[in-house]
């Protein structure tokens, strides 16, 4: 299962930076930069989770919030310039689960958002999923990958391209995004590095998979791992 939360806040670089982060843990970040955007987002998208600016154009965040909660539960964290306990109180009382308060450090709101998924879906257990397609399993618990019930070989590397591309069906990475989550680093501009890993791991299922390309490659995008 993917987590899919939703960001509105007018400064979109915020964002963006919250972006890299969550893609580490596995969870997709949309993104809204004013309030109205922020609600039909949440009716086309239906997020597990929001993160909420106050001070946004058109509809503020507290605005936002009281139309989610016409119709839904779903974890909410309020984001804001200010300190003052009001906006803290009265983002409470129309639903909001937690607070942050600018400028914050992002690791420290990716951990909120990991509590408040983890809290409301059992987020450790979902980790712990096997999956399985085109006679590939990914067994996140033990961190090993069969084929037909034959152990395949992968590098620690290998393994890492390969959770997060399997464990998102169909969902294009780019190769910053693949490079961060693989190396637990900040990206650097190595193409021909992801693109040699990349070769080797198709190489490795290409057999399981009865021939078949399983990992294509999005011209000028990514990567995805195709759906069965």
């Amino acid at each position: 299962m993917e987590y899919v939360v939703l960001g509105a806040d007018d400064e979109m670089e915020i964002l963006d930076s919250l972006e890299l982060f969550l893609n580490k843990e596995g969870i997709r970040l949309i993104k809204a930069d004013n309030g109205m955007a922020a609600v039909d987002l949440f009716k086309t998208e239906k997020p597990h989770m929001v993160l909420l600016d106050v001070m946004m154009p058109g509809l503020d965040g507290f605005s936002v919030l009281r139309k989610i909660r016409e119709t839904s539960h779903v974890p909410a964290i309020m984001i804001t310039a200010r300190s003052e306990d009001y906006d803290k109180i009265l983002g409470l009382e129309l639903g909001a689960d937690d607070y942050i308060t600018k400028p914050f450090n992002p690791m420290e709101v990716v951990a909120r958002i990991k509590a408040q998924l983890r809290r409301n879906y059992d987020y450790q257990e979902e980790r712990g999923r096997t999956y399985r397609a085109f006679g590939i399993e990914l067994d996140l618990s033990a961190r090993s990958v069969t084929g037909n019930g034959e152990p395949i070989e992968l590098t620690g590397t290998e393994y890492r391209i390969l959770e997060l591309l399997m464990t998102h069906p169909g969902r294009i990475f780019t190769k910053q995004q693949i490079f961060e989550y693989a190396w637990e680093n900040d990206y650097i501009a190595d193409d021909s590095t992801i693109m040699v890993h990349i070769s080797n791991l198709r190489n490795k299922l290409q057999n399981v998979a009865g021939g078949a390309t399983v990992i294509k490659t999005v011209k000028g995008l990514g990567y995805r791992f195709e759906k069965e």
